[in-house]
């Protein structure tokens, strides 16, 4: 397998742990760990006091797949495979397509989702959004699309990087036309329980379709990137089983102490997402008025779910140039459109970190200073 440079990861490595303000970051603050062990109960405190360093069980841990189970409807622990979120996408599709199996790929989107399906020998067909439309993804672009060897949807709702979240009768005809075609769907969730209105949230696709893989974790809805701990649920026995035989040669097992911690976290997660959609509320109000303050230089469709969105620069100016001058002369790392291949006129911002005022207060002061 040939796969393409990870545009995104590679500019994020340039600036992610250099530059002074991340307003591009699609996760929730990162919680410390003595702010998690405060909220361990009596079985997992002992859990972690305990805990020995060797290997894991390569499923992941039976306590862990149970309280994962919990999130969904009509899931068992059975069904969840724990994995490192990008891991997860690696072996799902690697589990699933042939060489030649046509796959339809929501786009823009996070680069894995359609190129190791590219690597494996795959043909892509890249479903674009309507940012005219408030970022739609037309279902009616399927039907147009499938072909006989088509064998995969992907889709990724909250999607990064524009925050579109469809309305469940788009949703429930992306599942339909899976199951008009015997394909198989693999749903990226990872901003699942961002949503601004809960009853804007749409069911998981492993919940609805009994051929469908969905991937969530702990990176950006609960604030814990660090512990590279994420999730794969299936109710199709097969594509587990696979799936659980590649991992053997990818991580094997995942990390104990990362899966405790997780696990504590995860009982506690109606407190921790309120926390950090509160912020996201708040940060959203500040968006707005920047946005309309700044209406000659920017046009943006409010998002409806996650924390990122992707604004449009109005003015003639290449999306990489604005960013890496950003970067140069404010110290804030802004990421452009040109990462994801899609074009040089966007860029995405992050709203999920509680520092957003303060940057977003400097990078007023950058635009006062180079006025259009």
């Amino acid at each position: 397998m040939k796969l393409s440079p990870f545009k995104l990861e590679r500019y994020f490595a340039q600036y992610e742990f250099s530059v002074q303000y991340l307003l591009s970051s699609s996760d929730c603050d990162g919680i410390p760990q003595k702010d998690i062990l405060a909220l361990a109960d009596p079985e997992t405190k002992e859990l972690w006091d305990n805990l020995a360093l060797g290997y894991t069980e390569s499923l992941g841990h039976p306590l862990l797949r149970e309280e994962i189970a919990h999130i969904y409807t009509g899931i068992s622990a059975r069904d969840c495979l724990v994995v490192a979120p990008e891991e997860g996408i690696f072996i799902a599709l690697n589990a699933i397509l042939d060489r030649g199996d046509h796959v339809i790929c929501t786009f823009p989107g996070y680069q894995s989702l359609y190129e190791i399906a590219a690597g494996i020998g795959c043909e892509v067909t890249l479903w674009k959004p309507e940012e005219e439309n408030g970022w739609r993804f037309d279902p009616d672009f399927l039907e147009e699309h499938i072909q006989p060897n088509t064998k995969l949807m992907i889709v990724n709702f909250p999607h990064n990087p524009t925050g579109y979240l469809p309305p469940k009768g788009d949703f429930q005809r992306i599942v339909d036309l899976a199951q008009k075609h015997h394909l198989y769907l693999f749903s990226d969730e990872m901003y699942r329980f961002l949503e601004y209105d809960h009853q804007d949230r749409l069911p998981s696709a492993c919940e609805v379709y009994d051929r469908a893989v969905s991937l969530f974790g702990m990176s950006k809805t609960f604030g814990m990137a660090g512990v590279r701990i994420g999730w794969v649920v299936t109710r199709d026995a097969d594509w587990f089983a696979r799936m659980a035989a590649f991992k053997d040669y990818t991580t094997i097992c995942s990390s104990a102490p990362s899966e405790i911690l997780s696990l504590i976290v995860l009982r506690s997660r109606e407190k921790i997402i309120a926390t950090h959609r509160a912020r996201i509320q708040r940060n959203l109000g500040l968006l707005d008025r920047f946005f309309e303050d700044h209406a000659d230089r920017f046009e943006w469709v409010r998002p409806r779910a996650g924390t990122i969105a992707f604004p449009r620069l109005k003015e003639d100016r290449d999306a990489l140039d604005f960013c890496q001058q950003v970067v140069r002369e404010a110290n804030i790392m802004l990421l452009p459109s040109t990462v994801y291949d899609f074009d040089s006129h966007h860029f995405r911002l992050g709203f999920g970190r509680e520092n957003l005022p303060e940057a977003l207060e400097k990078l007023e002061a950058y635009l006062q200073f180079n006025p259009k």
